[in-house]
C-alpha cells in the first residue's frame, strides 16, 4: 500500500512538471511576437511621422556617427587619463620629499638635506618682477587658458620649425607643475598624455594663484634648490623679496633649463639667459627698454659659499632619521622642516682633524686607509659622526651602514649578562685554561693561559677563553648540562642582552660569538656602551632635539614625544662594568685613551688578521666609538684596538672634556652613602658554593697589583701598543671572513 501512494505521487509531480514547462514556453513564445509586433508599430509610425531626406539625412547621419565616435573616444580618453588620475590618490600635495635645515645644538645653521624648497612665502609676498618675468617667458597666456594652451602649443611648433630646432617650449605652466609634481623627466608619449590629463585636473581643483604659487615652490632651480625662496637664498645670499630686476631675471632663466643655466655652473651663460628674460619682459608689455638698460649693464653675480666643518657624514644620518620620523607620522605631514640636532662643531671638527692626522701620520705604517668613528651623549644624542676618511671620494657612511666584526669590543655584553644572573662580581675568580666547543678551542693571543683571576682581569687583559666559559656556565645555571646545548642557551642570553642595550643588526649565533664574530656598526657600539655611561638605561641615537615646520610651529621635541629610555641593566651590574672597563684603560688594553683627570672606561678590540680593530670608551660626560681598518677587508700591519683607535679616542675626547663640568661614572660617585669610591672595587661578593670570607675587602683591593703583571712595554708610535692576551685572531671558524661591508 505505501509503495502505489509513492508511486501515485511521483506520477502527479510528473504530470504537474510538464505541465508548467509548457505553460512556460507558450508564455515566451507569445511575449516575444508580442513584442516584435509592437516594435515594428514603433518603426513604421517613426518611418511615418521622422521621416528625414536630402541635405538634413546628411546632417543627421554624420550627427549620428559623431555622437558614436565621441563616446568612443570619450571611452578611450577615460581609459588614458586613467594612469594621471591614480597619481592624485593621495594627499599628493605633501607627497614631496623634505626639505630640511639642520641647526647645530646651539642653533646655528650647519646644513641642508633633501629638495630644498621653502614655501613660508605667501603669492601675494613674492615679487610682481619675478613673477612677471616668469610669465612673459614661461606662459604668456597664463591667466587666459584651462592648463593646456593650444594657441602657445602651436605658436612654439611655429617658432621651432622656423628655427629648425626645439626654440621654445609647448608646455604650460600648469602643465610643468603637473609634470614636477606627478611625474618624471621620461621623454614619451605617455608622459605627455599624463602631463595634460593631469595639467586639467589641477586647473580643476586650484585657482591659477594656487598653481603659480605651487609652481614657484617646487620648481628645480639648479644647485640642489627647489623653489624660488631656496635659490634666491642659495644663489644670492638674500631674501626672495629683496631680489632686484637682474637677479629676478637670472632666477626666471633657471625654471626651464636649471642645470644649464644656473649661475655658479655656467655664469655667462646664466647671465645671457637672464637678458633674454629681460626681452621677454619688454615683449609681454610688462617693461619698456629702458627699464632694463640697468640690469642689462649690471647683471646679477651670485655669491661664493664656503664652509669651515664639513659634517655631511653626520647630516646624512640625520636626514634619514627625519625621514623615519616623517614616514612614522610624527610631524604632521610637514615637509619643509628646520631640525635642531646634538650635533657639536667643536668635537665634530676636532673628530675629522684627529682621522684625518693620525690616518695621514700613522696610515703607512700600519696599512691602514678607513675609519668611523660616533661620539654621543649618554642619553644618545649624536654629538659629531665621522663615517669615512674623505667624504668628497666615498659618501657611504662607514658608522652607520658598514658591518665589521667588534673583536673583543663585544665582550662587555657577555660580562653585563653574566653580571646580570647575580653569579659573578668583579672580584670571582674565573680560569683561564683551555676550553672546546666542538672542535672549536679559542686561544689567548700569546697562546698561553694565566690560570685563576678575578674576572676584572680577564676583562682588562681582554682573556679569550673567560667569555666562552661563562657563556657555558650562564647556560648550565638555566638546568642545561650538556656542554655544547650550555653555550647555546648562554649565548642566546648574551645576544638578547646585546639587543636590549641597542645592537641592532642580525648577531649571527655562532660558538665563537662570545668573542666578537658578529658584525655591528659603529653607531651601535656606541649607543651599546652609552648604557654603561647612563646608569643603565638604553641609549637610542637621535638626530632631531627639536624640529619646526616652515611657520615656525615646533612639532616635534625628542623629550616629549619619544618615550622615557628603558632600563636594561640593574645599577650594581652598570657600577661593577664601569670598575672593570675604567681598569682597561688604566691598567690594561686601552691605556693610550686614558683622559688626565677624567674618569674613563672603555674596551679595545681586535679582529682576525688585524682586519678591524676598535676602541669604544666612554664618560660620564660622552661616548665614542672608533673603528679602523680597509674596505677591502685586507690585513693592516698588526694594528690593535690599543693603537690608532685608542690614541683617536683620546684626541677626540680630552678637549671635549676641557671647560665642562665632568660628571662621574656611574658607580664612582664618591660624595654619595653606599656608593664606589673612585680606584676601589665594588664590595666583594663570593662565587657561589665558596667558603665564607674567602676574600676580605683588603685582599681583594691588593688585587689590583696583579695587573702590573700582565703589562707589556709599549713599542714606539707606529707599531701596535699594548697587546692583548686575549685576540679575536684565533676566532674564525673554517675560514670565516672577518667582516663584510653592506653595499654602499
Amino acid at each position: 500500500m505505501p509503495l502505489n501512494w509513492l508511486s501515485s505521487l511521483w506520477a502527479r509531480l510528473g504530470r504537474g512538471a510538464l505541465g508548467f514547462d509548457a505553460w512556460l514556453n507558450a508564455s515566451l513564445y507569445d511575449g516575444g511576437r508580442g513584442l516584435g509586433e509592437s516594435y515594428e508599430r514603433f518603426s513604421e509610425a517613426m518611418r511615418r511621422r521622422f521621416t528625414v531626406r536630402g541635405v538634413k539625412r546628411v546632417v543627421l547621419d554624420l550627427a549620428s556617427e559623431g555622437v558614436t565616435l565621441a563616446l568612443g573616444g570619450a571611452f578611450v580618453m577615460v581609459t588614458l587619463a586613467q594612469p594621471a588620475f591614480n597619481q592624485t590618490s593621495e594627499n599628493w600635495l605633501k607627497t614631496q620629499d623634505l626639505a630640511v635645515t639642520f641647526l647645530d645644538r646651539y642653533g646655528t645653521e650647519v646644513g641642508r638635506r633633501g629638495i630644498k624648497h621653502d614655501d613660508s612665502l605667501r603669492i601675494d609676498e613674492f615679487p610682481d618682477i619675478l613673477i612677471k618675468a616668469l610669465i612673459a617667458t614661461e606662459d604668456r597666456r597664463f591667466y587666459d587658458h584651462w592648463g593646456i594652451d593650444p594657441i602657445g602649443t602651436a605658436r612654439a611648433l611655429t617658432v621651432n620649425a622656423r628655427g629648425g630646432g626645439h626654440v621654445q617650449g609647448g608646455s604650460s605652466l600648469t602643465q610643468q607643475l603637473a609634470k614636477n609634481l606627478f611625474l618624471t623627466n621620461e621623454r614619451s608619449l605617455q608622459r605627455k598624455i599624463n602631463e595634460a590629463f593631469l595639467a586639467l585636473w589641477l586647473e580643476w581643483h586650484l585657482t591659477k594663484n594656487e598653481i603659480l604659487k605651487l609652481y614657484l615652490d617646487r620648481a628645480y632651480m639648479g644647485g640642489g634648490t627647489f623653489g624660488a625662496v631656496a635659490a634666491a637664498d642659495y644663489y644670492f645670499g638674500k631674501n626672495l623679496k629683496d631680489i632686484s630686476l637682474a637677479e629676478a631675471a637670472m632666477l626666471a632663466g633657471l625654471f626651464k633649463a636649471p642645470t644649464k643655466y644656473a649661475p655658479h655652473v655656467n655664469l655667462p651663460a646664466a647671465r645671457a639667459r637672464a637678458a633674454d628674460v629681460l626681452h621677454n619682459m619688454v615683449e609681454a608689455g610688462y617693461l619698456t627698454e629702458g627699464q632694463i638698460q640697468s640690469a642689462l649693464r649690471n647683471p646679477a653675480t651670485p655669491v661664493t659659499r664656503s664652509r669651515d666643518v664639513s659634517a655631511d657624514y653626520y647630516l646624512d644620518w640625520a636626514f634619514n632619521e627625519v625621514k623615519r620620523l616623517a614616514d612614522e607620522g610624527k610631524l604632521k605631514k610637514e615637509r619643509v622642516l628646520v631640525v635642531k640636532t646634538p650635533l657639536d662643531l667643536a668635537i665634530q671638527r676636532r673628530a675629522d682633524q684627529a682621522v684625518e692626522n693620525i690616518l695621514r701620520q700613522f696610515g703607512d705604517a700600519f696599512d691602514v686607509e678607513q675609519a668611523a668613528l660616533v661620539t654621543m651623549d649618554p642619553d644618545g644624542g649624536v654629538r659629531a659622526m665621522v663615517g669615512g676618511s674623505d667624504y668628497g671620494q666615498s659618501q657611504f657612511n662607514r658608522a652607520t651602514d658598514a658591518l665589521r666584526q667588534p673583536g673583543s669590543s663585544f665582550k662587555p655584553y657577555v660580562y653585563a649578562a653574566a653580571l646580570s644572573t647575580g653569579q659573578w662580581r668583579p672580584d670571582s675568580k674565573v680560569v683561564d685554561s683551555p676550553v672546546c666547543i666542538g672542535n672549536w678551542c679559542p686561544a689567548n693571543y700569546g697562546r698561553s693561559f694565566a690560570g685563576t683571576v678575578p674576572l676584572w682581569i680577564a676583562v682588562a687583559k681582554s682573556i679569550n677563553t673567560i667569555p666562552v666559559k661563562l657563556s657555558i656556565a650562564m647556560g648550565k645555571a638555566m638546568g642545561e648540562t650538556h656542554e655544547a646545548r650550555a653555550a647555546k642557551l648562554g649565548r642566546a642570553k648574551i645576544i638578547d642582552t646585546a639587543r636590549r642595550m641597542g645592537l641592532t643588526t642580525n648577531l649571527v649565533d655562532s660558538v665563537s660569538l662570545p668573542i666578537g664574530s658578529a658584525e655591528v656598526t659603529v653607531l651601535d657600539q656606541a649607543a651599546g656602551y652609552a648604557v654603561f655611561a647612563s646608569g643603565g638605561r638604553r641609549a637610542k641615537p637621535y638626530a632631531a632635539v627639536e624640529i619646526r615646520s616652515s611657520s615656525g610651529e615646533v612639532i616635534y621635541r625628542h623629550d616629549a614625544n619619544e618615550p622615557p629610555p628603558e632600563q636594561v641593566l640593574s645599577s650594581r651590574v652598570v657600577a661593577d662594568m664601569n670598575f672593570m672597563l675604567n681598569k682597561v684603560v688604566e691598567e690594561g688594553t686601552g691605556r693610550k685613551a686614558a683622559i688626565e683627570g677624567v674618569k674613563t672606561a672603555g674596551k679595545s678590540g681586535t679582529t682576525n688578521a688585524y682586519r678591524d680593530a676598535w676602541f669604544v670608551g666612554y664618560t660620564g660626560n660622552l661616548v665614542t666609538a672608533v673603528w679602523y681598518g680597509n674596505d677591502d677587508h685586507s690585513s693592516t700591519k698588526n694594528m690593535t684596538g690599543g693603537s690608532l683607535p685608542a690614541m683617536t679616542f683620546h684626541e677626540v675626547m680630552a678637549p671635549a672634556h676641557q671647560g665642562i663640568e665632568l660628571k662621574p661614572l656611574p658607580g664612582f660617585e664618591s660624595d654619595k652613602p653606599g656608593a664606589v669610591a673612585a680606584n676601589k672595587a665594588p664590595a666583594p661578593a663570593a662565587p657561589p658554593g665558596a667558603p665564607p670570607g674567602a676574600l676580605s675587602r683588603r685582599s681583594f683591593e691588593v688585587l689590583g697589583g696583579i695587573g702590573n703583571l700582565f703589562r707589556t712595554v709599549e713599542p714606539a708610535p707606529g707599531r701596535a701598543a699594548l697587546r692583548e692576551v686575549g685576540s679575536a685572531g684565533s676566532f674564525a671558524e673554517g675560514g670565516r671572513p672577518a667582516g663584510r661591508f653592506a653595499t654602499p
